[in-house]
């Protein structure tokens, strides 16, 4: 992005103003941004400034739905509503939002690589797709920017090897600075259209990844809409935010902004990282001697393992509330933007998303789970007792991310570490049939028991978590085919029993096995002798204890172990996200009904759903639209193949549709069989 150096800060940016009111009622992400224009001239004193290509990143931002209005709110109305909340607007207008569980990805090479036709920095982008795979499945993109400003991209749904035909696409995103995404499934659309990244041309031209829900989309989508006239076009949260930033960079009315502009707005020109004012979401940077040894290579990463492998060392981890700017040839430049309101990284990153070989915040994920495993033995003496844990004969993994802590387990009790199941690595998802069928399916096809291994013995299953217990109870069941004569299950967190508002999409608190059962309960639920829990306390001095800062003060998010999440929510987020997720859990199940007919394994009643499409009844089960559910269902029933009808069809949240071309870029990814 071009950028006169002596232009003067844009007063009167919202950042700069209302940074000052801040509040723990306050979320953002881990976002990397670009921006690029032509090299063109401007200027006051010396009158040139070179064009500059930059990633910019959402900041912090106000937590709540600020509530109804009667008229399109301003920016002013806007910002007196936070000043009532004492909620703190941060970067563009104060977007808040939750963070999702993906993975994102930023790149800026040395300024001595110039080769207008060099792909490097797309295909560094795409090796560490490959590496982060694990944080998201569902669609994956990469945004490059080329000397002179242009932009290229590919994105679409599927992993890295689908939506990159197995990296021959990189071939068509040259350029020397880029972003990659991926994203994991959430609440909300799967269209094409709305994987990452997104484009605005204007102002400048931005590409832009972030990780997110946003808690008062409708307020922001009102603006946009009424006052700063910028249309939405997906029913993506980061489109939103986005344009909220876009429009923020515009009130500056300068023809080219400074670094001071953009740290305002959120910040600079180059590439760009922030991360939210909790820590929640990790994000690191690291550095590397270019190829030709001049200059510095640079990158940033959900995980320092991407960084590890690509030969990336120096690596530090961007603070809460902290961004970093990159301009080409430069050295990083980090400045608080936010005032650190806590450092509060997600519990589960260490429990099941992160990989072991990765480092957050000074926490080893592998030493972590070790840890979990000798505090979980210990919780499974004492509740089973002495006499009980002499009659297990092996400990075993549900396989991947609980291996170390059964080793752990194993140790502790002086059990014999047994790899009882054997994982098909080359199965993810199962699209063929619907439901908690498919999910049943699925299990079997990704893990197998060596039946040696269970036959006639008493059996300790340890895995990571208990969700809908759907996966737990097929595990069971194949333990107990195979021959095991008792089986105990424990699990290395706490019970879940209350929705990932930070972005992962586990379920509705009412579908999760712990929502008001015991774990006497959810042991006859999954068909398990014993059901054994890790105690919050422990799990979170498993990973308190190896914190570089004070362990007695080490906080972390654990909000869906007890409820209180680190950023307080308003209770119509949760209504809201409801309403998303039944649209999209809706639109999944005819698209696996149809699966279904097409692979010629359909009953009847995945036949009915493939041709009426799906509708939701008075308890909130999925039915075919041509049957009426208990209690009269037509009454509640919101169509997904048609018309919208009854309480969920809202201008807000309208169901989101199968596949949708990006119009705002051209994307390679929107032609499959190029």
């Amino acid at each position: 992005m071009p950028v006169h150096p002596d232009e003067e800060h844009a007063e009167g940016g919202i950042t700069e103003k209302v940074a000052k009111n801040p509040s723990s009622n306050t979320a953002s992400t881990a976002s990397d941004h670009p921006t690029h224009a032509d090299d063109m001239s401007a200027g006051k004193s010396d009158n040139k400034a070179q064009a500059k290509d930059f990633h910019a990143t959402p900041g912090p931002a106000i937590p709540q739905t600020m509530g109804d209005a009667e008229k399109p709110a301003s920016r002013e109305e806007l910002k007196a509503r936070a000043a009532e909340l004492n909620n703190p607007f941060v970067g563009p207008l104060g977007a808040h939002l939750n963070l999702t569980m993906c993975g994102i990805l930023a790149l800026i090479l040395s300024k001595s690589t110039s080769d207008p036709t060099s792909t490097l920095a797309a295909r560094e982008l795409h090796e560490a797709l490959y590496l982060l795979q694990h944080r998201g499945q569902d669609a994956c993109g990469i945004a490059t920017c080329a000397p002179g400003g242009r932009i290229f991209q590919c994105k679409g749904n599927g992993m890295a090897a689908k939506v990159f035909h197995d990296g021959s696409r990189v071939a068509d995103l040259p350029g020397f600075m880029g972003l990659g995404h991926l994203r994991y499934p959430t609440a909300g659309s799967s269209a094409n259209a709305e994987a990452q990244p997104f484009y605005v041309n204007s102002p400048y031209g931005i590409c832009f990844a972030h990780n997110g829900n946003l808690i008062n989309a409708p307020a922001l989508k009102e603006f946009l809409d009424f006052t700063a006239h910028r249309h939405i076009n997906t029913h993506s949260d980061s489109e939103l935010m986005l344009n909220i930033f876009a429009n923020e960079l515009n009130e500056t009315k300068k023809a080219r902004v400074n670094e001071e502009d953009l740290f305002a707005s959120l910040e600079r020109f180059g590439v760009i990282g922030f991360r939210d004012s909790y820590g929640i979401r990790p994000l690191v940077l690291g550095s590397r001697r270019s190829a030709d040894g001049e200059g510095l290579d640079y990158m940033m990463a959900s995980e320092s393992v991407a960084l590890d492998q690509l030969g990336y060392s120096s690596i530090r981890d961007i603070k809460p509330g902290e961004a970093v700017i990159i301009k080409k040839g430069s050295e990083p430049v980090f400045r608080q933007v936010h005032p650190q309101l806590a450092y509060a990284p997600d519990i589960f990153e260490y429990v099941y998303f992160a990989r072991p070989d990765t480092v957050i915040d000074g926490i080893s994920v592998d030493q972590s789970r070790q840890k979990m495993g000798y505090k979980l033995a210990e919780t499974i003496r004492k509740t089973l007792g002495e006499a009980a844990v002499k009659e297990i004969d092996a400990v075993i993994p549900i396989p991947e991310t609980s291996n170390t802590s059964a080793h752990s387990v194993a140790e502790h009790l002086d059990k014999k570490y047994v790899q009882g199941f054997v994982k098909n690595r080359y199965v993810f998802r199962t699209f063929i049939m619907p439901g908690q069928e498919a999910r049943q399916q699925s299990v079997r096809r990704k893990l197998n028991p060596m039946k040696d291994k269970f036959q006639g013995k008493v059996v300790l299953l340890v895995d990571d978590s208990i969700v809908r217990g759907t996966t737990s109870r097929e595990i069971v069941n194949m333990a107990r085919e195979a021959g095991a004569k008792k089986v105990i299950f424990a699990s290395c967190s706490p019970p879940i029993t209350n929705a990932h508002i930070y972005g992962i999409d586990l379920a509705s608190p009412r579908e999760l096995v712990a929502h008001e059962r015991d774990r006497f309960d959810i042991a006859a639920h999954i068909g398990a002798d014993a059901v054994i829990y890790q105690t919050l306390p422990d799990l979170k001095a498993s990973c308190a204890e190896l914190s570089p800062r004070d362990p007695a003060t080490q906080e972390f998010e654990v909000g869906v172990f007890c409820g209180s999440y680190v950023t307080p929510v308003d209770d119509g987020y949760f209504e809201r996200l409801d309403r998303i997720r039944g649209a999209a859990k809706k639109l999944k199940t005819e698209e696996r009904a149809k699966d279904a007919v097409l692979n010629g394994v359909a009953s009847e009643r995945d036949i009915r759903m493939a041709v009426h499409g799906v509708d939701v009844d008075q308890t909130g089960q999925l039915i075919p639209a041509d049957e009426d559910g208990e209690g009269g269902g037509a009454a509640k029933k919101v169509r997904v193949n048609g018309t919208l009808k009854g309480v969920m069809a809202t201008d807000e949240d309208t169901v989101p549709i199968r596949d949708q071309m990006d119009i705002s870029l051209h994307n390679f990814g929107d032609y499959p069989d190029r």
